[in-house]
């Protein structure tokens, strides 16, 4: 028998975050996709709400072909919603979601929905993910 020992580093006290931000980035590519599915159920709520026709494709990352379109729905309905209360889904998507339908460009949650990827992969964002988790890293950067 052989034992190995390994130094575990959570990413306050790591020595080289850069590798653990590198590591994350390289093996974690889906880890916005729980709010590309709260846009989708933002898209499918409204469209409950004030009726018609909904098409979409959503990523995560832009330029991949994303579109939401809305056609034939109530627009006075649509204007009696109030954004700032989330009356679809009780998430952000909602109120940018409205907004951007009220100003006839639908296609604004997805500049949100990138904004918010761009940040969760940024070093800051990373850090934020790892400490509030607690996640733990080899001195190489790799997760526990």
């Amino acid at each position: 028998m052989r034992v190995i020992e390994t130094n575990v580093f959570t990413i306050s006290e790591h020595p080289n975050k850069e590798n653990c931000y590198e590591w994350i980035r390289n093996n974690w590519h889906d880890l916005n996709q729980h709010s590309v599915d709260e846009v989708i159920s933002s898209i499918k709520a409204l469209s409950d709400k004030v009726g018609g026709t909904f098409d979409y494709s959503i990523s995560s990352v832009p330029d991949r072909g994303e579109h939401i379109t809305f056609k034939g729905y109530d627009k006075e309905g649509l204007y009696l919603l109030n954004a700032d209360d989330y009356p679809l889904t009780g998430v952000c998507w909602d109120a940018d979601l409205i907004e951007g339908l009220k100003n006839d460009i639908p296609e604004q949650v997805l500049k949100c929905l990138h904004a918010d990827t761009e940040y969760l992969y940024s070093d800051e964002g990373l850090y934020e993910l790892c400490w509030s988790n607690e996640y733990e890293f080899t001195e190489e950067g790799e997760l526990i």
